[in-house]
């Protein structure tokens, strides 16, 4: 099959032939119709993750099964589904309750074993893990689901809880920030939505966010967010994962607000700055959020089916493997206004703008 290929840290990408995946025991092969391409990829990459090479990079997907291994029961030949990036073990006390996105024994395709930017992944724990799509979603729509989308719904129903009427703060407005625009919106919330790039911001205003602050040099992002909001919001989200934008993030919160960290926080010591003397003194909550498992999809899924929840929406592109080789090594420097979809079928075009 074809894939793209990262031969060592930080250096170019290559799309060439390599071995088909084989179905792992209770594991399946899927056939990739579409992957999103994330910054969760560029951080494996660059070199935040403890990646093998040569490896295929890529975690948001959807496809057809292709070949099922022994002893998976739920799923067959010909079905089409997605999964979380975040893959359970099936059998841990964590993935019994239903909370396999914290498993200890997690796969996840595109770090712990090669991923969707190929023709064909193998994945883990089917019965677990797997998410079949309804027919009136698309393959693009249903990869979206996977890392971002499904990571913004639980980030604010599962972890912060967000009530009608509240305020949310998203800081960062790409792939995670547009879709918790979307979803807030959804369940009756007022959001603002904080970047640096005017595109994203309209994006965000077209879904519905209720204002938007420009994250210019000087700008005082909390401030701007107490005036909007009257007090601060009740709940922050940061979608981008640098301490800048978690500070920002947290500090623009009312007393007894909710912190929802998405956005990974990589340092050299593995440890990351936090106002805590702010959310000592007017009793913050910060939560962590880690994907959603396959149990929690179908109430997302029924949201999706009304119309209320529209993720197809958020993609802005899809383009080939080629494309996506030669774009992810920029993708922390790109600024987009949504979603990048790869369709491994496309031929490559002559360039991909950032």
């Amino acid at each position: 099959m074809r894939a793209v290929v990262m031969d060592a840290v930080g250096e170019p990408l290559e799309v060439r032939e390599v071995h088909d995946p084989v179905a792992p025991a209770g594991g399946v092969v899927v056939e990739v119709r579409a992957t999103g391409l994330c910054r969760s990829d560029w951080h494996a990459w660059v070199g935040h993750d403890d990646i093998a090479v040569p490896h295929v990079p890529g975690h948001e997907l959807a496809g057809v099964i292709v070949e099922t291994g022994a002893g998976v029961e739920r799923f067959a030949v010909g079905d089409r589904v997605t999964v979380p990036f975040v893959c359970g073990c099936g059998t841990c006390e964590w993935c019994r309750a239903g909370d396999a996105q914290v498993c200890p024994d997690q796969q996840q395709p595109g770090f712990t074993h090669w991923g969707s930017f190929a023709e064909r992944v193998a994945l883990h724990a089917a019965d677990t893990n797997l998410v079949r799509i309804p027919d009136d979603v698309s393959f693009a729509a249903a990869a979206s689901l996977g890392c971002r989308f499904a990571t913004a719904f639980r980030a604010l129903t599962g972890r912060a809880r967000v009530q009608p009427g509240e305020w949310v703060v998203v800081v960062g407005a790409g792939g995670v920030g547009l879709s918790v625009v979307m979803i807030a919106r959804a369940l009756g919330a007022h959001v603002v939505a904080v970047d640096r790039n005017r595109a994203a911001l309209d994006a965000a205003s077209a879904l519905g966010a209720d204002a938007v602050v420009v994250a210019a040099d000087g700008t005082d992002v909390p401030d701007a967010v107490r005036r909007i909001t009257g007090g601060g919001a009740h709940v922050s989200i940061d979608a981008v994962g640098a301490e800048q934008t978690s500070a920002d993030a947290v500090l623009s919160l009312r007393r007894r607000g909710r912190h929802v960290q998405v956005g990974l926080l990589p340092s050299a010591s593995d440890l990351s700055g936090m106002p805590m003397a702010r959310v000592i003194a007017w009793e913050l909550d910060l939560l962590g959020s880690h994907g959603m498992a396959a149990v929690d999809y179908p109430a997302m899924l029924e949201l999706i089916a009304e119309g209320r929840l529209r993720p197809q929406e958020l993609i802005e592109r899809t383009i080939s493997l080629a494309d996506a080789a030669a774009l992810l090594p920029t993708f922390d420097r790109a600024t987009l206004a949504g979603m990048t979809m790869i369709d491994p079928a496309l031929p490559a075009t002559t360039g991909v703008p950032a």
